[in-house]
């Protein structure tokens, strides 16, 4: 019988063992990082992100927006381009989900005689001054875009870069839509007192 090498090209089968335990264990270990980093960053970020949810216009559903958003992030995560693209990549996540939510609900409201119920929810009510609730009604009134962009910005406390990044748009045009808005939520908060 002859004595295989056990390492090196002529290793054949008896140096994949090795090789399969290596990779399982890099594997194994790829994965608690990820678990570890989506637990922090659930625990870190969770509420300011339904709070931007809520702010972008999902009211009612902000919480499974969010938990949407974590498990795109879960499934993705060896995507990103480094870790520290996660809290980016879900704010970019919770903006599109709220904007297919929104188009969602305007195409079955077509079709379906509806009313919106004018009562808020009873944790959107005590979270919200009086001051806060004119801003809040103000804001819903405004174009997606530029609601998105100034949510971003004021209550997110973002950069025009990263409120580009999370919006699929160049910086010039958050400026666009964050100097329009302001305007227009100027005029509407004017008009109303």
């Amino acid at each position: 019988m002859t004595d295989r090498p056990t390492s090196g090209p002529d290793a054949g089968a008896a140096g994949a063992p090795q090789v399969e335990q290596d990779t399982v264990a890099a594997l194994a270990a790829r994965e608690q990082e990820r678990d570890d980093a989506v637990e922090q960053l659930f625990h870190s970020h969770r509420a300011g992100l339904v709070r931007l949810a809520s702010l972008l216009g999902a009211e009612s559903d902000a919480e499974d927006v969010v938990a949407e958003a974590y498990w795109q992030l879960y499934r993705s995560w060896n995507k990103l381009r480094s870790p520290d693209a996660a809290l980016s990549y879900l704010r970019g996540v919770i903006v599109n989900l709220v904007r297919m939510r929104t188009r969602r609900l305007i195409v079955s409201r077509r079709h379906v005689e509806w009313a919106p119920p004018e009562v808020d929810s009873a944790e959107n009510e005590a979270m919200l001054r009086d001051d806060q609730r004119a801003v809040v009604a103000a804001l819903r009134k405004l174009p997606a875009r530029q609601r998105e962009a100034l949510v971003l910005r004021y209550w997110g406390s973002l950069k025009e870069a990263e409120i580009a990044e999370a919006m699929g748009i160049s910086a010039g045009a958050v400026k666009s839509h964050v100097s329009r808005g302001m305007a227009a939520l100027t005029t509407e908060l004017g008009a109303s007192e």
